[in-house]
């Protein structure tokens, strides 16, 4: 019996031994594991921080990209304004003065009218008046000449609405129905358009009274 007994103690014994044992293996085995996990975790941790850093980076560089296409946005801005109000006030301009180039071309001729005015009470000097107003009037034709405004001749011309007004109707056998007789108004265009339409008399068709014989003979034949 005791024999027994310490027999069973000794395959306790065993069996204890073997558990620490194992235990230990597990243990060391855990260790092993996690000493090499370590590592691995450091790696990725680093890998992360490199990483955030990189987005970090890239995220910064974005918003330096956004303040600099923002601020190039604003001075393009800024620098069309200044272009339309700069073309504003230069087309303002040009529609405020756009008669300065004929008044300077017509203030000569102005000038020349006013000195042969001034010699109109001069008897002795009649014929150098004359000249005067003539070389006053070839100038001012030159100068509406220059700036593109003509005279339209209407005498003679077939009527035609775009470029007279007919003021009255005249019968006439010398010319056709429709033709200009007299001019009362001349009128002119301005570069091919019609600033003022020339007023003018225009042509009509005589009715000729029948002769008796025919209005006799026409009388009978009615009866």
């Amino acid at each position: 019996m005791t024999k027994k007994k310490d027999e069973a103690k000794e395959q306790n014994k065993a069996m204890d031994e073997n558990i620490v044992e194992e235990t230990i293996e597990q243990t060391e085995e855990a260790k092993e594991e996690k000493s090499a996990e370590e590592p691995k975790k450091e790696s990725k941790k680093k890998s992360s921080k490199n990483e955030t850093k990189e987005l970090t980076k890239k995220i910064e560089e974005l918003e330096q990209e956004k303040l600099e296409l923002k601020d190039s946005m604003l001075r393009r801005a800024a620098e069309f304004e200044n272009y339309k109000r700069r073309t504003e006030k230069e087309q303002s301009s040009l529609v405020k003065y756009a008669s300065e180039r004929f008044i300077l071309g017509v203030l000569p001729v102005f000038n020349d009218l006013e000195r042969s005015i001034s010699h109109i009470d001069d008897e002795k000097n009649i014929d150098g008046l004359k000249e005067g107003l003539k070389l006053v009037f070839n100038n001012f034709k030159k100068v509406l000449d220059e700036h593109e405004v003509k005279k339209i001749e209407a005498k003679g011309s077939q009527f035609d609405f775009n470029l007279h007004e007919a003021l009255m109707q005249q019968p006439s056998e010398d010319v056709p129905p429709h033709t200009v007789l007299e001019e009362i108004e001349a009128g002119y265009t301005y570069k091919e358009k019609v600033i003022k339409h020339a007023k003018v008399i225009v042509s009509q068709e005589v009715i000729k009274p029948e002769p008796k014989e025919e209005k006799e003979e026409t009388k009978e034949k009615e009866n």
